[in-house]
């Protein structure tokens, strides 16, 4: 029985892309946590993993890629997620193709918001709703080249989309982002990518398809199969090795912890941006920079010209009028951690919580924040993660600042995330609210 070919793509490609190139090709949607292990595979098949999912539904695993290469499946990545896990599983025998597989290998990009794209329904074919980093990136670089972007521009335009949440990064928010002087460029940025011609992902992926097409990408050996991987999941690696069950039936792992100081202990922020500033250090100094110019050259800044509004939502305004360009700089790569690096700042956090002294009081702090929840249910209903989100937000917001920066101060790189957090502590917050309103009365 021939081998079988099957393309995970959307909005990258469309299915009629794919059999253009490979006709025979089985072509699925975008691959999420457990698509690939609802396929039945055999040694000698290829997966091709063009698109997947970042925030709809949870990524394609690294342990479903592993399985299929133990089971001889040849697993061909680029683009796009496919890219960022070839990076990932490249020791152990995932094959990346393309210029984005090798930005991340080479560690020019670092963050899985260079390639996330928001999208349409798979109905209208995946239609692509904001535009990808890295495509911007290419794009300015070739347009540097041949005269048609500014360079000046070019990182300008750079600056304020990696600045932005890749759902934000449309072309009209894009527009919103940028000062007048760059809109020319922006202009040609958006006819010339979407034309394709710039769009690097879409000619990564199509590369990825002829060479599958014409052979060139061969099952990994058995070797490659049993590498071991360290970093399947820095998240389920931190929940799975600090989960304890504190009281029968109640468990808490050491990111709960975390969740608890970073929602209700009013000196977090400061210990915080310590400790990423420590870390920010450390890479400047592996590159033989100081942070400031570390900083400043990551941003593509010059230290001196104010911030554009895309960047400046990340302050305070006392921040804003009294930092010098280069604190400002340097703030801004620990506030927006997520986009920049792709070190974690967690484990560092932790240590430097572990011996605060205080670890035991944060402790006690999620074990009451379950015995409200336990307490209220059924008569309290949690909200999604946005409302969560935005009731707790009412904490923080204060004269002068902003939502962006205050939960940048803690952490969070948006609502979502934030409301997720939130979510075990809502009940825990409804009643230390009633309290408070209970002993103002009297």
């Amino acid at each position: 029985m021939a081998s079988r070919v099957v393309v995970y793509a959307g909005p990258t490609l469309s299915a009629a892309d794919v059999r253009a190139v490979l006709p025979e090709a089985e072509v699925r949607p975008p691959a999420g946590r457990g698509d690939l292990l609802a396929d039945p595979w055999r040694r000698g098949d290829v997966a091709v993993i063009i698109d997947g999912y970042f925030r709809e539904r949870r990524s394609v695993g690294h342990k479903e890629i592993l399985q299929l290469l133990t089971e001889g499946v040849d697993v061909v990545g680029a683009a796009s997620m496919g890219a960022l896990r070839a990076a990932e599983l490249g020791p152990c025998g995932m094959r990346g193709i393309g210029a984005v597989h090798a930005m991340y290998v080479s560690g020019e990009i670092d963050g899985d918001d260079e390639v996330g794209v928001l999208h349409g329904p798979a109905e209208m074919g995946y239609p692509a709703q904001t535009v990808a980093l890295v495509n911007l990136r290419y794009g300015c670089a070739e347009g540097a080249g041949s005269d048609l972007v500014p360079v000046e521009s070019g990182r300008r335009i750079v600056a304020a989309a990696a600045a932005l949440p890749f759902t934000h990064r449309g072309w009209k928010d894009l527009e919103r982002a940028v000062e007048e002087q760059d809109h020319e460029a922006l202009w040609t940025l958006e006819e010339v990518i979407g034309s394709g011609v710039w769009d690097l992902k879409r000619l990564d992926a199509l590369a990825a398809l002829r060479a599958v097409a014409a052979g060139s990408s061969a099952a990994p050996g058995p070797a490659a199969a049993h590498v071991p991987f360290t970093g399947i999941s820095r998240t389920q690696a931190l929940v799975r090795g600090t989960r304890r069950e504190y009281v029968p039936g109640r468990w808490m792992s050491d990111l709960d912890v975390l969740d608890a100081a970073r929602l209700f202990d009013g000196a977090y922020p400061a210990l915080h941006e310590e400790v990423l500033t420590g870390l920010l250090a450390d890479l400047a100094a592996a590159r033989g920079m100081t942070v400031e110019a570390y900083a400043t050259a990551r941003l593509g800044l010059d230290g001196r010209t104010p911030l554009p509004e895309s960047l400046a939502r990340w302050f305070a305004e006392p921040e804003r009028e009294h930092l010098t360009g280069e604190e400002r700089a340097r703030l801004l790569m620990v506030r927006v951690w997520p986009v920049w690096q792709s070190v974690d700042w967690r484990p560092a956090v932790l240590t430097r919580l572990w011996e605060s002294g205080r670890w035991e009081e944060w402790c006690d702090l999620v074990a009451r924040a379950d015995e409200a929840a336990e307490e209220a249910r059924p008569r309290l209903v949690v909200p999604p993660p946005q409302m969560c989100a935005k009731l707790f937000l009412r904490h923080w917001l204060g004269r002068g600042t902003s939502p962006d920066a205050e939960m940048a101060r803690r952490g969070f790189s948006g609502p979502d995330e934030l409301g997720g957090a939130v979510r075990r502590f809502f009940a825990f917050d409804v009643r230390r609210g009633r309290s408070r309103g209970n002993a103002a009365a009297r």
